[in-house]
């Protein structure tokens, strides 16, 4: 007679030098003090926190403007929650794509003064989805040395070649530009680098794109509604 009765299931065995290995590479990041570890954040964000118990005073902090913790915007933000809900449902090209995502990117383009705007769920999503639509394989990217890593990984993700000049080096651009014979050319920049502050020359970059024939891509999260 044929046997059907169902197979025991195996348990997984470890593999225990994997596992070793990890632990000795966590190990030396801990005595490297290189060991990253998240710290719980008590209270709503503003200059003044509670982290882990203890009260501090925030310098790491993107809210610039005070927006995170501002009663209108919570307010609006309630209603918005009791109007539309608080998921999407699906992506934006499916069903996604609700009255206020439209209205909020109608009301960005006046702000800025472009015909259209589109949303991304994060700044890094944008750089993701903006760059390799751009450009591919056989073109090029020109990215400075200090550009958030959303924008190293949407160039890597591109497939175009990559060539990073040194931090605000326009001199340095220029000279890539020259050499590169791809067909399409794309200078990417923070236009506030977050790190350290520092301001992309903007007006330096734009006149050496129209000299050579290239876009420029700014990424301003950090200094847009400054």
């Amino acid at each position: 007679m044929k046997d059907t009765s169902e197979p025991a299931l195996r348990e997984p065995v470890a593999d225990n030098a994997l596992i070793d290995e990890i632990r000795a590479q966590l190990s030396a990041l801990q005595q490297s003090d290189l060991l990253r570890a998240r710290r719980v954040v008590e209270t709503p964000q503003a200059a003044h926190l509670s982290v882990d118990g203890r009260q501090v005073l925030s310098f790491c902090s993107n809210d610039y403007l005070g927006l995170a913790s501002d009663a209108r915007i919570i307010e609006a933000a309630s209603r918005a929650a009791h109007d539309c809900g608080v998921g999407s449902g699906a992506s934006a090209l499916i069903s996604g794509h609700a009255l206020a995502h439209q209205q909020l990117e109608e009301e960005i383009a006046r702000f800025v003064g472009a015909e259209r705007a589109l949303l991304f769920s994060t700044g890094y999503m944008a750089n993701l989805g903006v760059i390799p639509a751009l450009v591919g394989r056989g073109d090029a990217v020109f990215s400075d040395r200090l550009n958030h890593a959303s924008i190293v990984d949407g160039a890597r993700l591109s497939r175009a070649e990559v060539h990073v000049y040194p931090h605000l080096d326009v001199t340095a651009l220029e000279r890539l530009l020259k050499m590169c014979t791809a067909q399409r050319k794309l200078v990417v920049t923070d236009a506030v680098f977050s790190m350290d502050g520092d301001v992309a020359p903007l007006p330096q970059l734009l006149r050496l794109c129209e000299r050579h024939r290239a876009w420029l891509l700014v990424d301003d999260a950090h200094g847009f509604g400054v």
